[in-house]
């Protein structure tokens, strides 16, 4: 089957097995891609001591941490709308010491509340295919970015056809529970192409640099003007 169009998926991961999963799952090599990514494109805020970063959609925090261990003085907030996945980041950033520095709150997007607060980088990684309206993203990214703010959103892409899903589905999520495998090859059918994330920052006034990224992901990056 080709997917031309992509095949919508549950915007949040509400059951307790499906976050554990996700949580217990091995994605060290590609979340850690994804964070040195970001730092390659914004090498100056390894020094900026007065950094503060949103993470929208921070799941069970692994990438938070991560940002938050390449960031040395940023101070972070990590925003997800499932309970369920934030319980095991709690967990996680104490179990990293960090949390002096980063704060998990629950939110599902828009949040009006959210969108009054200013930061100075704003990264949403592996949460734009869950959204059946993408510029919900967009335009929350657009609220809470500061003049100059730096912005990275980075997700899946959508593979051509499903022989293309199922071969990434057999080397990306190869032995991990049944409830991962399908999430995973829910979420590549469900995940959008670059020349449609494209499409989606131009019409929120956002000029950002849309690449991929490995074999199955994409980023879109920039800065927020400051006039």
């Amino acid at each position: 089957m080709d997917l031309d169009e992509r095949v919508p998926e549950p915007e949040l991961m509400t059951d307790p097995e499906q976050a554990a999963a996700y949580s217990a799952a091995d994605f060290a090599e590609a979340h850690q891609r994804l964070v040195d990514a970001f730092v390659d494109r914004f090498p100056e805020l390894r020094d900026d001591r007065d950094l503060t970063l949103l993470d929208l959609g921070c799941g069970p925090a692994d990438v938070t941490v991560r940002l938050a261990r390449a960031l040395p003085w940023a101070t972070l907030v990590g925003v997800d709308g499932s309970a369920a996945m934030l319980a095991p980041g709690h967990e996680r950033v104490r179990a990293a010491g960090l949390g002096d520095r980063i704060r998990l709150e629950q939110a599902r997007l828009p949040d009006a509340s959210l969108e009054t607060r200013r930061f100075g980088a704003v990264v949403s990684t592996s949460v734009l295919h869950h959204l059946a309206d993408p510029a919900v993203l967009w335009r929350t990214i657009v609220a809470c970015a500061a003049p100059g703010a730096v912005v990275f959103v980075a997700d899946l892409r959508r593979p051509r056809d499903d022989a293309a899903v199922d071969a990434m589905v057999a080397t990306g999520a190869a032995g991990e529970p049944a409830v991962l495998v399908e999430d995973f090859r829910n979420s590549l059918r469900a995940a959008y192409r670059p020349e449609e994330v494209r499409a989606q920052a131009t019409a929120a006034g956002l000029d950002l640099v849309v690449e991929t990224i490995g074999e199955r992901h994409l980023a879109a990056w920039g800065r927020i003007p400051r006039g």
